[in-house]
């Protein structure tokens, strides 16, 4: 099936053949005009077309000829009006399609009967590349799609809620009063305070902390998994982790190159890649080294992993008591989610799942709309 941008640029071509002056401009407009209006037949698609491509009633003609040889549409040009005697026509028949069409019974688009019978078809081709790649699950992608998908991952941005600073700056209506400010304009007015300023607390992003699972369950979401890992890494405030046996900050390899050179870094930087899985282990040791000294205060904690653990869940759910106390949100992402026969009957998952503020699948780039959605919301309680 043809990409929409291809067979608009083809079907423009074909109409300046026929003589018609279609412009790049007009081209455009009738891209975008399919993209919102999402036409489900070809009748929807010609009015469409008629609407952005044509600048005169005199180009309907060989434009009708156009669009059939496109698209498929009446059955001949100046088709006879009916005759007595001839057998009755079936009414049209819709077929709903993923794409927009347009076949119509008028040959100005005004609803006058030329004689032409109207037939409505499926328009013949579906979304572009990238929204057929959008519902595809992470561990069914092709080679050429993951990296596809790794350019289109490098422009997601991640947001965290804000959280109040020790700065403030100047407001009208802020809720505390400014006395130096208030007391040093009173000087210019023999020490008599005529107005009163005031100001409020700046804010700024929560920090973020990614920890990802690479061990051997989850190798099948890896390379997508990492590239949302370097997303991640390159946001002003954040920290990525991966754990397996053992557990390794990747920041500084994923901030100082580029992401090709940073995707091969962090391979070798865990030498655990695709071995066994010590959850409670390897958070332990974050909420050690890292969760005391204040990277998980306040922060936003979203742990990458399905869940399979080869440590107890009483031992898990120590650590995730001891790190919900700290983070402002714990997300436990797990691919394995997305399925409707998902059940969290993995022992680790149970033991997590109690502490977690939101759990979400990203097992494809439309469900990381779903990620990014719960990494901005605000902290709801548990």
């Amino acid at each position: 099936m043809a990409d929409l941008p291809e067979l608009a640029g083809s079907f423009s071509a074909a109409l300046r053949d026929a003589g018609i002056p279609v412009s790049p401009d007009r081209t455009r407009n009738f891209v975008r005009a399919v993209t919102v209006l999402a036409p489900a037949t070809t009748r929807e698609l010609r009015h469409c077309a008629l609407a952005t491509l044509l600048s005169g009633r005199e180009q309907i003609e060989p434009f009708d000829a156009v669009f059939r040889d496109v698209f498929g549409g009446p059955a001949g040009q100046g088709a006879r009006r009916g005759q007595p005697g001839d057998p009755p026509r079936s009414p049209p028949t819709v077929v709903s399609g993923h794409a927009p069409g347009a076949v119509s019974d008028t040959a100005d688009g005004r609803g006058r009967d030329t004689g032409v019978e109207p037939r409505e078809t499926p328009v013949p081709f579906v979304a572009s590349p990238l929204d057929r790649l959008a519902e595809r699950d992470f561990a069914q992608l092709s080679t050429e799609e993951l990296a596809r998908l790794a350019e289109v991952m490098r422009t997601l941005v991640l947001r965290t809620p804000t959280r109040p600073s020790r700065r403030h700056h100047p407001a009208h209506h802020g809720a505390r009063i400014d006395m130096r400010r208030t007391l040093s304009a009173g000087h210019r007015t023999g020490g008599q305070p005529l107005r009163l300023f005031r100001f409020e607390p700046r804010t700024r992003p929560r920090d973020l902390v990614v920890l990802c699972d690479i061990s051997g369950s989850m190798e099948p979401y890896a390379r997508a998994m990492l590239q949302l890992l370097y997303c991640a890494a390159r946001a002003a405030r954040a920290e990525v982790f991966t754990f397996a046996t053992r557990l390794t900050r990747l920041t500084p390899a994923l901030r100082r190159t580029g992401p090709d050179d940073a995707l091969a870094r962090a391979g070798r930087a865990a030498p655990d890649w695709s071995g066994g899985t010590r959850i409670a282990d390897c958070l332990a040791e974050f909420n050690e080294r890292f969760g005391r000294r204040g990277m998980a205060r306040g922060a936003v904690v979203a742990i990458v992993s399905d869940g399979w653990d080869t440590g107890t869940p009483a031992d898990l759910a120590t650590q995730m008591v001891r790190l919900s106390r700290v983070a402002y949100r714990v997300i436990w992402v797990n691919p394995r989610t997305a399925s409707p026969r998902y059940r969290p009957l993995v022992a680790g998952m149970a033991a997590a799942l109690p502490y977690c503020d939101a759990v979400v699948s990203a097992h494809s780039l439309a469900a990381l709309d779903d990620f990014t959605a719960v990494l901005s919301a605000p902290r709801n309680r548990r």
